[in-house]
């Protein structure tokens, strides 16, 4: 059943056509991604779906009912909101109608004979609309997204937040909302890695709604998406799978394109040849061969996508290139980082991670020497020459222009033995000549980037320190920035979240623990490999403390998996959270019930009004939660037993 049917979308800037004749369906419950290269129109689609900004042609049909909402890269709120006002917003229905329940509930207790039966009613009615407006678990789900968002005081005022703190705002309040039809507009900018992980899983796996994903990271297409559109040159194609399968069928699309135009070719060269033997007779047949020739003549050949082109060339390294020796870092009182001890050596590629505020960017500006350690020390080696990309993509001033921003005053810029005029090597960045005339004040997200990048690559250096450097990059640009950074001669540290581009370049993670006591550890290989043996490492603690079970005059001594367990006592939120759970478990117990209940009445399923399928699907997804909420609940109590007694 279709969310939105598109037919025939028209949109343009000016004389540029974003959206030509874009044909579009979204179906219930599916999974969308949408790539194209930055400034291709990806958001601008997002709005004309959401109806946020009008379009110049074409039909938009939603489903009856449906309701949209988008996440935008730049979301605006009301000043004088606080953040509960923006985050439950969408929960008044549902906040209106609890209330009902639980007032009628509570005056049934008292109520006459006479009342009873009214009251029962009502009661049943407003039981219902609780069920409509999400079930009886809505806000334990909201208060557990907030959480996984890491939104903190909910009565801060919105106009007093960062941009990325109004950004998980945004999001958590249109994930609460659950609409009909999610539109994310790089729904992973500002989030850290254990964030971006538990949304790709609440998207998968909990989302009622449609989704339209416009992302740059290509972990999360590759596993929500069900199907991959790409918009490019105003038009709109559609693939089957997540993105490495977009990226499979592209391929095949490409190379059967190429072999469509080399036939054509071909065919022309012939009919040219045959054409200047001049013959003599001019019959019927003739002149249809003339006319196809010039029917192949007037065919525009395949528009090569535009990529950037990236190069680096790299000084010389020494045997020291940087160490830290017992070097630590603390900010407004808390530590950071504790005695690190970090050598880097030759091609070395070290990405950081971490949650958000730890450290990591701190690191950088320390070895910057923007920042004073505690403690410890910055060794440099004497030929180290540093290159820098902030997360801010500061240093840019507004009133330049985008040459002179990238370049300064130069004329030519070296790469690789090579003199390259500054317009040239300004368009191995995708900016011809007209955009390298532009101010910088008016340039995109992704625009900016890559000033940054060409402002940056026309140095020499052997030590990138780079913070975020895929923010706002789309995945072509993403691909050619992975490809320098492998070809790269000297070593690079990395903060970022992009889990695919890590896995392509790190030859070893730099992990911040999230307890934040300034534990810092390096793992060799990329972000999986690390991924792994965290995983392994928490099953093996799991085990531990399941194995470990108390034996008849054993006295006091605990063994080494009851130690593991003991050493993790229940922070103050998760006995906050313990304490609650009984309650969540009947709840969810309950709605399982009611859809069981409603399923195995004979009245379900005459006539049209309901839908039977999904009432099925409602009814697993209640299983599940009630599945989830006891195991989390076993677990639980089983660290407050061993460690409380």
């Amino acid at each position: 059943m279709p969310v939105i049917d598109c037919k025939n979308l028209v949109k343009t800037f000016g004389d540029r056509t974003i959206l030509a004749d874009a044909t579009l369906t979204i179906r219930r419950g599916e999974r969308v991604g949408l790539v194209g290269n930055s400034g291709s129109g990806k958001s601008t689609l997002g709005r004309v779906l959401a109806n946020v900004e009008a379009r110049d042609g074409g039909e938009i049909s939603l489903r009856r009912g449906a309701r949209i909402d988008v996440l935008e890269q730049e979301p605006r709120f009301e000043a004088g909101l606080t953040v509960r006002d923006i985050v439950l917003g969408n929960l008044v229905e549902w906040g209106r109608a609890k209330e009902e329940y639980d007032a009628v509930t509570a005056a049934i207790s008292d109520a006459s004979e006479a009342d009873m039966e009214a009251l029962i009613h009502r009661q049943a009615d407003a039981g219902e609309a609780v069920e409509r407006h999400g079930g009886w678990e809505r806000m334990h789900e909201a208060e557990a997204v907030v959480d996984h968002l890491g939104i903190k005081d909910s009565s801060r005022l919105v106009e007093n937040l960062s941009g990325g703190e109004r950004r998980r705002v945004a999001l958590a309040r249109l994930l609460i909302g659950e609409p009909d039809l999610a539109i994310l507009d790089e729904p992973t900018n500002h989030l850290d890695i254990e964030t971006i992980e538990w949304l790709e899983v609440f998207l998968r796996d909990r989302f009622r709604g449609a989704l339209l994903l416009i992302t740059h990271d290509r972990y999360i297409l590759d596993n929500v998406a069900t199907r991959t559109l790409e918009l490019h040159d105003g038009i709109l194609e559609s693939y089957d799978g997540g993105y490495e399968k977009y990226l499979e069928e592209k391929a095949e699309r490409m190379a059967q394109g190429e072999r469509v135009e080399r036939n054509r070719q071909n065919f022309l060269r012939r009919e040219l040849e045959w054409l200047r033997r001049g013959p003599k007779a001019r019959g019927t047949k003739q002149k249809a061969r003339i006319g196809r020739a010039l029917n192949a003549l007037s065919q525009d050949a395949p528009r090569a996508e535009q990529v950037a082109d990236l190069r680096f060339e790299s000084s010389r390294q020494g045997k020291t290139i940087l160490q830290t020796n017992e070097l630590t870092l603390a900010r407004d009182g808390r530590v950071l980082i504790e005695s690190l001890d970090l050598a880097l050596s030759a091609g070395d590629r070290i990405g950081i991670v971490g949650p958000n505020g730890i450290g990591k960017t701190s690191l950088l500006l320390c070895l910057l020497n923007q920042l004073e350690p505690v403690s410890g020390e910055v060794e440099l080696g004497t030929t180290t020459r540093i290159g820098s990309l902030d997360q801010g993509r500061t240093g840019l001033d507004d009133s330049e222009t985008l040459r002179k921003a990238a370049v300064g005053d130069r004329g030519y810029v070296d790469q690789g033995g090579e003199q390259l005029r500054v317009g040239s090597y300004l368009e191995r960045f995708l900016f011809d000549s007209a955009s390298q005339r532009k101010k910088v004040g008016v340039l995109s997200g992704g625009e900016r980037s890559r000033v940054c990048l060409a402002r940056l690559l026309c140095e020499k250096t052997n030590l990138l320190l780079l913070d975020e450097p895929t923010n706002d990059l789309d995945v072509s640009t993403l691909g050619a920035l992975e490809a320098m950074l492998l070809e790269y001669g000297g070593s690079a540290l990395i903060v970022s979240h992009d889990r695919w581009f890590l896995d392509r370049v790190a030859t070893s993670i730099l992990a911040f623990e999230r307890d934040g006591d300034g534990k810092v550890e390096l793992h060799r290989g990329n972000y999986s490999d690390y991924r792994e043996k965290r995983v392994a490492e928490q099953q093996r603690d799991l085990a531990a403390g399941r194995s470990e079970t108390p034996k008849k005059n054993s006295g006091p001594t605990k063994s080494a998996g009851a130690a593991a367990v003991a050493s993790k006592k229940l922070t103050f939120k998760e006995k906050k959270e313990l304490d609650g759970l009984i309650e969540r478990v009947e709840a969810a117990d309950a709605t399982v019930t009611a859809f069981e209940e409603k399923l195995a009445d004979p009245a379900t399923y005459q006539g049209d009004s309901v839908d039977v399928p999904a009432l099925n699907s409602d009814l697993e997804e209640a299983r599940q939660r009630s599945t989830d909420l006891l195991e989390r609940w076993e677990k639980l109590e089983a660290r407050r037993e061993a460690t409380e007694g």
